[in-house]
């Protein structure tokens, strides 16, 4: 069966009905016009695909009707009908605008062929543009920059999953652009039309992660005046990003995993079920199989959002694409500020790519579009370089393992102390002194025993 709603226009009405009765037969839903303005206002009420107009109508003629679509429905397919001898007509018509011609009388196959090989053509028109958009969209994305092989990786896999449904764990280091992974696998997707709804499950207060992803019914806690729905519901027919998944209360886990599993949950307070059709993509910069190991987190709802992997490899892992990623962050700050700036001194951009980035792409970009800020009449000056730069260049840390080995995790926990220490107890400090991210630094204490031996800046 056929596909598609076609609009027949056409003052003769035995002929209008004949020529609909045969599309229907096909399969095809139709709708009739007498007229241009008729066939104007069949369009305004209902869209079609396909408008197939004869050249000879009262009052306005079907090139009238073709300028009229041209501007205003510029989608939709157009094939013009002439009567024999008028090709002149037809070409005209190709001209400005018409997908194909017929010239009367045509038999039923004629007409089918013109039909099928226009909504084709028409079709993957539609598809190759929003591929161009959807690949435009993928270069926006600020952090989604790279020509190494670990981030064509990640494009390839992007691309590929963006094409289906599956749950997509994003795993990765603070900063290597975990979201705007998730946001090109929603733009690149068939819900690109829909809403990409991001929640920071660090940032939400336990008491009100539930109501937060769920909704909540009037009266169900205190303050709830009214019926709020959740992030399922404003993401229903999109993609909902958990960011920072394992920092989700265990205790909401098991109703986080039955809405993934069953697509259904219930307002805080509420009995009725809920549905919502939401692709669910989640990321995280811990490593979630040694939470399960601890007991942090379920191995179940891992297992459910571990369908499919993609890893944001960090900085310095590819370091290669820090002067693309430069030339984009100039670009970008450029644009925002308004300024002009020369290209970056090579002794400059060596800096960049020696250095370690522990905040990864977003250290970098931060660190570019102050080097922008700073600029004067468009030239990056030595002293505007961020002390780290100079500072703690990459490369060889002048440790040496000695022949007999040693107890990792006794080096691990002692370079712990040392760096609590050199900071005077503040955290964020001896974070920094490790070249970890602040989190991944308090779970290491927080393994080693040593959470009290701190304090925040």
């Amino acid at each position: 069966m056929a596909e598609g709603r076609i609009l027949v226009v056409e003052d003769d009405l035995d002929q209008r009905r004949l020529v609909a009765s045969l599309l229907r037969s096909e399969g095809f839903t139709t709708a009739e016009a007498g007229s241009v303005d008729a066939a104007l206002s069949e369009l305004a009420r209902s869209p079609v695909d396909l408008v197939l107009s004869d050249w000879k109508l009262p009052g306005r003629d079907g090139i009238e009707l073709l300028e009229d679509l041209t501007t205003r429905y510029p989608e939709v397919a157009f094939i013009m009908v002439t009567a024999y001898g008028t090709i002149g007509n037809a070409v005209r018509a190709v001209r400005q605008g018409a997908d194909d011609y017929l010239t009367k009388p045509f038999d039923k196959q004629t007409l089918l062929l013109s039909i099928e090989r226009t909504l084709r053509s028409r079709g993957l028109i539609r598809e190759n543009r929003k591929l161009a958009e959807a690949l435009s969209e993928r270069d926006r994305l600020v952090d989604l920059v790279g020509s190494s092989p670990s981030m064509q990786l990640v494009f390839r896999r992007v691309e590929k999953l963006a094409q289906t449904s599956a749950t997509v764990l994003i795993t990765g280091e603070s900063g290597t652009g975990k979201e705007l992974a998730a946001r090109a696998l929603h733009a690149l997707s068939r819900r690109s039309a829909g809403p990409f709804v991001p929640v920071n499950c660090a940032a939400i207060p336990e008491s009100l992660v539930e109501s937060e992803f769920f909704g909540a019914e009037k009266g169900a806690f205190t303050g709830a005046d009214k019926t709020r729905g959740g992030k399922f519901e404003a993401a229903d027919g999109g993609t909902l990003f958990l960011d920072e998944i394992g920092e989700l209360p265990l205790s909401l886990q098991p109703k986080l995993l039955r809405a993934i599993q069953e697509g259904a949950f219930s307002r805080v307070g509420g009995t009725a079920e809920i549905r919502t059709d939401v692709r669910i993509v989640a990321a995280t910069n811990r490593d979630l199989r040694e939470e399960v190991a601890l007991g942090r987190f379920r191995g179940d709802l891992y297992y459910r959002l571990n369908v499919v992997p993609v890893a944001m490899p960090p900085l310095r892992d590819r370091r290669e694409d820090i002067p693309e990623l430069v030339t984009h962050f100039v670009a970008r700050s450029e644009r925002r500020h308004g300024l002009r700036v020369r290209p970056f001194p090579p002794a400059l951009m060596r800096r960049l790519v020696d250095y370690a980035w522990p905040g990864n792409v977003r250290e970098l970009a931060h660190a570019v579009e102050r080097l922008v800020l700073l600029s004067e009449d468009g030239v990056v000056r030595d002293e505007d370089v961020p002390d780290a730069l100079a500072a703690r260049p990459a490369g060889p840390s002048g440790f040496r393992l000695p022949p007999g080995g040693i107890s990792w995790e006794d080096h691990e926990k002692d370079c712990l102390k040392q760096a609590l220490e050199l900071a005077s107890g503040n955290r964020t400090r001896a974070a920094r002194l490790l070249d970890l991210p602040y989190k991944a630094f308090l779970y290491r204490l927080e393994k080693f025993g040593l959470a009290a031996g701190g304090k925040e800046d």
